[in-house]
């Protein structure tokens, strides 16, 4: 089998994951209880040890498989769709590595549950939240442009609107729930109270 299709493979794995933790993350529209709930409902699912091995290796193989095509077939892109799936998979790779790590640091070396308030405390103190609104905002967008860039491959022989709606209607779905994350991330919809012990991480 081929890097290509191993990597989409993978990439089918990590999405069903990524489809709850997007779910969890919206519901914290409904405050941060809403979003603390939906996680302890979900956590056994993924953190299961036969489960949660599988999805480190995926993310693993997503971002070297990834960086690897985006290089080896560098010279050879010519139309902007190419570029963008290119420049978004690199961005995903870059924030999965970080992603993930922050939270396996903050799990086994802070010693904290890496939920809600682990991410909103980014958003609460300056200059971190400066950082961390675009980079999560960044991270929503580039999963759905790269989903877009992935369907305008698949539609080559429709009509020219089809092969823009491929890669518009992911987009633009991606622009909204990064805006609708990164409010509730920094308590736009509803006050956040902080532990004290996550926002000490800044401090």
């Amino acid at each position: 089998m081929s890097i290509r299709k191993l990597h989409r493979l993978s990439a089918c794995v990590l999405a069903a994951f990524i489809l709850l933790h997007l779910g969890n993350h919206l519901a914290a529209i409904a405050g941060a209880a809403a979003h603390i709930a939906f996680m302890e409902a979900i956590r056994p699912l993924y953190r299961h040890a036969a489960v949660e091995p599988v999805l480190l290796a995926c993310v693993l193989f997503q971002c070297g498989s990834g960086t690897w095509m985006v290089l080896r077939n560098w010279k050879k892109r010519a139309v902007l769709p190419a570029w963008l799936q290119a420049g978004t998979g690199i961005y995903l790779a870059l924030f999965l590595l970080l992603h993930v790590g922050a939270v396996l640091f903050g799990r086994a070396a802070l010693g904290l549950d890496t939920n809600f308030y682990y991410a909103a405390a980014g958003f609460a103190l300056m200059p971190y939240a400066w950082f961390f609104a675009p980079y999560y905002f960044l991270a929503v967008f580039a999963l759905f442009a790269h989903l877009g860039c992935a369907a305008y491959w698949q539609v080559q022989a429709r009509s020219p609107l089809v092969r823009r709606l491929a890669i518009g209607v992911p987009a633009g779905a991606g622009l909204v729930f990064a805006v609708l994350i990164d409010l509730a991330l920094a308590g736009k919809f509803h006050a956040l109270d902080i532990p004290a012990k996550y926002l000490t991480i800044y401090q």
